[in-house]
């Protein structure tokens, strides 16, 4: 097959960034720094560096290839990745339900042990970096009894990377990018922008244009924390 023949399967702009940031995530699980500090407590509640490892392989990486993996539901209609955030309305406790399923996957990733992980991560983004070239356009995936098209999951993806990378690294004392010593690099830039989109659109879902319009204008009549999605 010739890269004519790919046609509209080549790598789409939000699949180019999704692999550019689970590059970034991956250098960084594989950093010293994550290893010397495994079994410390990270900048997240009630989560050690090795869950938050876990966290940051699983829910950046290796559930991508585990949902491909899994039927294409052809759904009549499809949720976006606002959407998708934005019906998580306990996300922002620590103490949820969903937290905790959140935690006891992340903790049973990181029981494999820190090279595991890594290896799992690395082989499963090797993986992914050939399949997302080929997979159809109109690619479905179902994830928390949602479907989203293939390409709004990995914006919940980037998300979940572009985050977590930043929780991974000033666990470990590396920054983000804060010294010249500071060996892992930041999520790129349009990784972070298209973030941004997708956690003010899951804002707008869940409170109203009118709540996010005061979130970012009025902070004194923002009475919702309209802006905090997760």
């Amino acid at each position: 097959m010739t890269l004519r023949d790919l046609g509209p399967h080549r790598l789409s702009p939000v699949r180019a960034r999704y692999l550019a940031a689970a590059r970034t995530a991956l250098e960084l699980l594989a950093a010293p720094d994550v290893a010397a500090r495994w079994d410390e407590a990270s900048v997240l509640e009630g989560m050690a560096v090795a869950d938050l490892a876990g966290h940051l392989a699983l829910s950046g990486v290796l559930i991508v290839e585990q949902l491909l993996d899994g039927p294409d539901p052809g759904a009549g209609e499809t949720t976006t990745a606002g959407g998708y955030f934005g019906s998580f309305t306990t996300a922002v406790d620590p103490g949820s339900e969903l937290n905790a399923a959140v935690r006891e996957r992340s903790h049973a990733v990181a029981n494999r042990g820190r090279d595991a992980v890594v290896e799992a991560a690395a082989a499963t983004l090797e993986r992914l970096a050939d399949r997302l070239v080929i997979e159809p356009p109109g690619r479905q995936v179902v994830s928390r009894d949602f479907a989203l098209s293939l390409d709004e999951f990995l914006r919940t993806r980037s998300v979940e990377l572009a985050v977590h990378v930043e929780d991974l690294e000033l666990s470990v004392g590396l920054g983000p990018g804060l010294t010249a010593a500071d060996p892992v690099p930041e999520a790129p830039d349009d990784v972070v922008a298209d973030a941004i989109d997708v956690l003010v659109a899951a804002a707008v879902a869940r409170h109203g244009a009118a709540a996010v319009l005061r979130a970012l204008t009025r902070r004194e009549r923002d009475h919702v924390d309209a802006l905090h999605v997760l």
